[in-house]
């Protein structure tokens, strides 16, 4: 049916007037000098035309119906609009970046302007005040070499201060403002700014980019403040094959050109390749080996734990730093390559293995992810927190915290304390409210649910169900139970109220200000607004199982709710924790078609066959050098040392014509045959190659096998060992 509604284009039958056609249409996507592009879509017309979406249309096998798609424009609209109008470089535009230097910023800051500026964003007067005299009668001490030499200081904001930021933002802003009013694109993170203009010509750039230069040269002539012309850097991006540079000047000084740019720790460069980024965190990280490699040998030196630390600590932050930004950069085969080569020396440290123990092998003994999808995975999680759409959430919302600037102003915030009850004698001093509300959160099969159990005069009054999806934690369920709880407590119960819940952790949020999760912010709110009724409310932690009646029923009013419920769920944001989780999955599923398809870690796959099964069982083992080599094939045995000729003959003490391999002496050589039987007897299974896996899973057998295994290599080395010399290290 394929074939006969959808025939192919063959080329073979063409006629002249056919291939005429057809070297037209390509030409037809070719922009020439006589050709007008259609403006760039508009905000009105993506509302018009999703207007017009048939709701009864069937959707495709994306599943999208029209209802679906509006809903999801609505969300988002410039977001779509950035789908459908192409990219400034796609549409061979000249874009330009000015990198701004401000000389001595923090330091310069004019306490006068700072007073202004905090007039005109009507400051209070009692803060102003506050600041006036923090910025009065300050002076500078050194100390060197036993002397001191003190100086008045009558400028500056002390970068790394608590309010130095503050006060430097307040003085920037303006410029900022005005430069957005002026239509230029600008950006800043503390006194680094950068400026971005793009056009059709190098001319209409220089209009542009001179007059903002013009207009900040200004801006820092009236606050006392000098740009830097022979240090402002200037980029050219562009996909167009002949242009000409824009000449930029500021304060009748060239700002000179340059091919990359470094803009808070990211190496920018002209064709947005990341190269001499991805190249520069490299070199930092194999600095970083270096210096480890001489404390951490084969036989001796830092404990495995204690580089895992260091890994994970110095190592992957330097790497990851800004990875949403550079990302893309790993696709490309040079790019992985360079972070495979500081990856491997790493990983062959943690698990003690040869240098000679290849990436594939090293990266499963030590447990860590290849760099290239680490990287994809912190800025898929960057990503996925600001609301960029991710395949593993689908078209779920990801739980964000509130904005702290939506938060109540620091006087207003609720003095909230909770008492802890350990048992019943203790809760009953403390259940003389006119209503008590036990609360809980339960998952259980997988399923996740949240309840509350109202009581008065020692029986149960009302009981409240609430159902959660699959994806939410316990965490979550709980902070909905107390917010659910604080709200009825606030609108519908009179009199006192005393709240119980075995959550130390949910407690603990919502009486913390500064936590902004939204489950709390909405029951702070809740719990203030009773406040204002006058009403007395009181939080209580209390023991879980510990026969409490109210806790009980709360519990299994709980559990009801997650197996039970069939209606619409109660809350259903993403945590945080299930979008880490499923795109870990994604990385060990890619990492395992890598780890199966190379062409290395042959002996390795024999023991660990599965990169993903072999991840979870990994943690739990314990890996040394001996057991490196078995596991690897690369140690003390003649097969390995023939390979590298440090031994003229491969051969096994057994048999001439058999290699000494690894599988040749755990499964078949009958030197070991004796310790291979006592092995079995002990483990209660006959050792093969087939379920070899099967034990190594096993926690108990594992370890038993590992025990059968350095016995051997011990052997086997101490025999070699006048030939293999210093090699382990």
């Amino acid at each position: 049916m394929a074939e006969t509604f959808y025939p192919k284009d063959s080329e073979e039958q063409d006629s002249e007037e056919h291939r005429r056609v057809r070297a037209l249409a390509e030409l037809t996507d070719s922009e020439t000098s006589s050709d007008q592009g259609d403006p760039p879509f508009t905000h009105l017309e993506l509302k018009l035309a999703s207007r017009s979406f048939d709701p009864k249309k069937a959707p495709g096998a994306d599943g999208f119906t029209a209802d679906i798609c509006l809903h999801a424009i609505n969300l988002n609209p410039d977001l779509f609009l950035c789908l459908f109008n192409r990219h400034k470089l796609d549409s061979k535009k000249i874009v330009v970046l000015i990198s701004l230097d401000i000389e001595g910023a923090f330091d310069n800051a004019w306490w006068p302007k700072i007073k202004v500026r905090l007039a005109e964003e009507k400051c209070p007067i009692n803060i102003r005040r506050l600041l006036s005299s923090y910025l009065n009668d300050r002076s500078v001490k050194v100390r060197y070499c036993g002397e001191e030499y003190a100086i008045a200081t009558e400028k500056g904001c002390v970068q790394g201060s608590i309010g130095g930021p503050i006060l430097w933002n307040l003085l920037l802003d303006p410029l900022l403002r005005d430069l957005e009013t002026s239509g230029a694109y600008v950006q800043a993170f503390a006194d680094d700014v950068v400026l971005v203009f793009e056009g059709d010509t190098a001319l209409e750039i220089e209009r542009q980019a001179n007059a903002a230069l013009e207009r900040v040269r200004m801006w820092g002539a009236a606050n006392k403040l000098r740009f830097a012309p022979h240090k402002t850097n200037a980029m050219v991006m562009t996909r167009k094959l002949k242009y000409d540079d824009p000449r930029l000047r500021m304060g009748g000084v060239d700002v000179a050109l340059s091919n990359e740019i470094k803009l808070l720790g990211v190496v920018i460069d002209r064709k947005l390749t990341f190269n001499a980024h991805v190249a520069s965190v490299c070199k930092r990280a194999v600095a970083f080996y270096h210096q480890l490699a001489r404390a951490a040998k084969v036989s001796w030196g830092l404990h495995p734990e204690v580089i895992r630390t260091i890994y994970v600590a110095v190592v992957e932050p330097v790497v990851l730093y800004a990875a949403s930004v550079w990302a893309p950069a790993v696709d490309r085969l040079g790019i992985r390559k360079q972070l495979n080569v500081v990856q491997r020396g790493f990983a062959q440290k943690l698990c003690r293995a040869y240098r000679t123990v290849s990436l594939n092998a090293a990266l499963l003994l030590a447990g860590i992810l290849p760099l290239d999808l680490r990287v994809r995975e912190a800025a898929a999680l960057y990503e996925a927190r600001k609301g960029v759409p991710q395949r593993e959430i689908g078209d779920r919302e990801v739980e964000r915290m509130s904005s702290a600037l939506r938060s109540p102003h620091p006087a207003s915030h609720l003095d909230l304390e909770f008492k802890c009850l350990m048992d019943q004698e203790q809760l009953m001093a403390n259940n003389d409210n006119d209503f008590n509300i036990y609360t809980d959160g339960s998952k259980i099969e997988g399923k996740v649910g949240a309840a509350l159990s109202i009581w008065s005069d020692a029986a149960e009054t009302k009981a409240l169900k609430l159902a959660l999806p699959s994806y939410c934690t316990v965490y979550q369920a709980e902070l909905l139970a107390i917010c659910r709880a604080a709200r009825m407590a606030a609108a519908n119960l009179a009199g006192s109220v005393g709240i119980y819940s075995d959550s130390l952790s949910a407690l603990q949020t919502l009486q913390n200000p500064k936590a902004l999760h939204p489950l709390a912010v909405e029951a702070r709110g809740f719990l203030r607004d009773a406040l204002l009724q006058n009403k007395r409310i009181s939080l209580f932690w209390i023991k879980a199982h510990a026969g409490l009646e109210g806790n009980e029923r709360a519990d299994n009013l709980a559990k009801e709710a997650a197996l039970k419920s069939k209606r619409k769920f109660d809350y259903d944001s993403c945590p945080v924790s299930f979008i880490k989780r499923s795109i870990r999955m994604r990385s060990l599923d890619e990492w395992n078609d890598r780890y199966r398809a190379g062409e290395t870690a042959g002996v390795t796959k024999i023991f660990l066959p599965d990169a993903v099964a072999a991840y979870r069982v990994v943690s739990k083992m314990e890996v040394d050098g001996l057991v490196t080599q078995v596991l690897t094939g690369h140690g003390g045995f003649s097969e390995y040392l023939h390979r590298f000729k440090c031994k003229e003959s491969p051969s096994c003490i057994c048999d001439p014509g058999v290699s000494e391999s690894v599988p040749h002496l755990l499964f078949d050589c009958p030197v070991h045959a004796y310790k291979r039987m006592k092995l079995e007897q002990e483990i209660e299974i006959q050792l093969s190659i087939g379920n070899i896996a099967d034990i190594i899973h096993d926690n108990k057998k594992r370890d038993v096998f590992f025990k059968y295994c350095k016995d051997i290599c011990i052997e086997v080395n101490k025999r070699n060992s006048n030939l293999i010399g210093n090699r382990a290290d």
